[in-house]
């Protein structure tokens, strides 16, 4: 119930930041010019509205989880507030949690808002509902998880200006981290190719919750993929909650 309250009124603080709205209808504007897009362009229009509008509802949700995430811990600390909360009978694995899922819940309020707008704008521009889209929002959504907690983990002993640049960082890096294991094959030595191992490991691998290209290209989805993508991000995510709160435990408040 503990966690409960601090998630509700974590997620309640959350939309009322005009950020928040912001961001919700920036990303549906520019889904929106995906439509008009299509309508001005010579070939299929369909493919232009898919690709258009699922990056413009994937980085306007990165935005909201990175920006929304990295205030929540610091804000408590930084107003004093946490000494109230962590006076009652509260753990402060119950706070980070309850942050955490708090944010989780924003997200996919604001994720569900434009998706809703997005497959309307397909529904009316081509006639159709692509189910395989849902497997897209279900895949970004875990993204935004991962994203989540790692700001979270950030936001629990670092400025919100040094966690934007951590969990940006973090996030870019997430795109690219393969290239950690394709380097390897030209690596020679074993202490570097367990270097190469090591941080292919530990940065998260965003790229396996990427199906947009399939999606527009109307490829078909691996059941299987889909499936080890979905555990690989449910156990990344545990992996990042625990070592947050296990650094959260040791902080010293002022």
């Amino acid at each position: 119930m503990r966690l409960k309250a601090i998630a509700v009124n974590t997620f309640k603080e959350a939309v009322r930041n005009k950020v928040f709205y912001l961001l919700i209808v920036v990303g549906i504007l520019f889904a929106f010019s995906s439509h008009i897009m299509g309508l001005l362009t010579i070939g299929d229009r369909v493919k232009v509205l898919k690709d258009v509008g699922l990056a413009a509802i994937n980085f306007f949700s990165i935005l909201i989880a990175i920006f929304t995430g990295i205030n929540l811990v610091y804000k408590e600390i930084d107003r004093k507030t946490i000494f109230n909360i962590l006076s009652k009978p509260v753990s402060r694995a119950s706070f980070i949690l309850g942050k955490f899922f708090g944010l989780s819940l924003t997200l996919l309020v604001a994720l569900a808002s434009m998706a809703v707008i997005f497959f309307l704008f397909l529904w009316l521009d081509a006639g159709e509902f692509d189910g395989r889209i849902l497997v897209f929002f279900l895949l970004l959504y875990l993204e935004l998880l991962i994203v989540n907690a790692i700001s979270v983990l950030f936001s629990s002993f670092s400025t919100p200006i040094l966690a934007s640049i951590f969990t940006i960082s973090l996030y870019l890096i997430g795109h690219i981290s393969w290239t950690f294991n394709a380097f390897k094959h030209n690596l020679v030595r074993p202490v570097e190719k367990g270097i190469a191992y090591f941080f292919y490991y530990l940065m998260p691998n965003l790229e396996k919750l990427n199906i947009k290209n399939q999606v527009v290209l109307n490829t078909p989805l691996d059941a299987g993929v889909i499936l080890d993508s979905i555990m690989y991000a449910v156990c990344y995510i545990a992996a990042v909650l625990i070592l947050a709160i296990l650094i959260f435990n040791k902080k010293e408040f002022q």
